[in-house]
């Protein structure tokens, strides 16, 4: 399993950021990798809900079914994916209240199928998708502050 993990702190409150970062709808204005989704995208999603993303991690594209395993409003969401043509992963929001406003966390855990994947993941896909990760983060915050000017 590879763990990718990132954080920042959005000056808002974390409802608000909870509430965005849970609306498949908002993913592509944010996340570098998410090229678009389809199914229940204009709501927060609870528990069993489902949507399909069309991704380009690491410069591979593919498409992926995220289900929503937990929701704890303004707090913690978490969704697993089953990517068309195979592979996991678990992605994880939690969110802590700050002075300023939101400590927002994001954990990706992924799994790598096989060997040759794996010296792959080592070699070179981990860094690409903790610098995706990464960007994404950054961008999520400058979207969220400047919509909140």
């Amino acid at each position: 399993m590879t763990r990718i993990y990132t954080t920042i702190a959005i000056r808002r409150p974390p409802a608000a950021v909870f509430e965005y970062v849970t609306t498949p709808g908002n993913w592509p204005q944010w996340h570098v990798s998410s090229l678009g989704v389809q199914g229940a995208t204009d709501h927060s999603l609870a528990p069993g809900e489902q949507v399909t993303e069309a991704f380009r991690v690491a410069g591979r594209r593919g498409r992926v079914v995220w289900t929503v395993r937990e929701r704890d409003a303004s707090r913690r969401w978490v969704i697993a994916r089953r990517i068309i043509g195979g592979g996991g992963g678990v992605i994880t929001y939690t969110l802590r209240p700050t002075a300023t406003g939101t400590r927002f966390e994001r954990e990706f855990v992924y799994e790598v199928p096989t060997l040759l994947m794996a010296l792959l993941d080592r070699l070179v896909v981990r860094r690409r998708v903790t610098r995706e990760s990464t960007a994404s983060v950054r961008r999520l915050k400058q979207v969220l502050e400047r919509d909140a000017s």
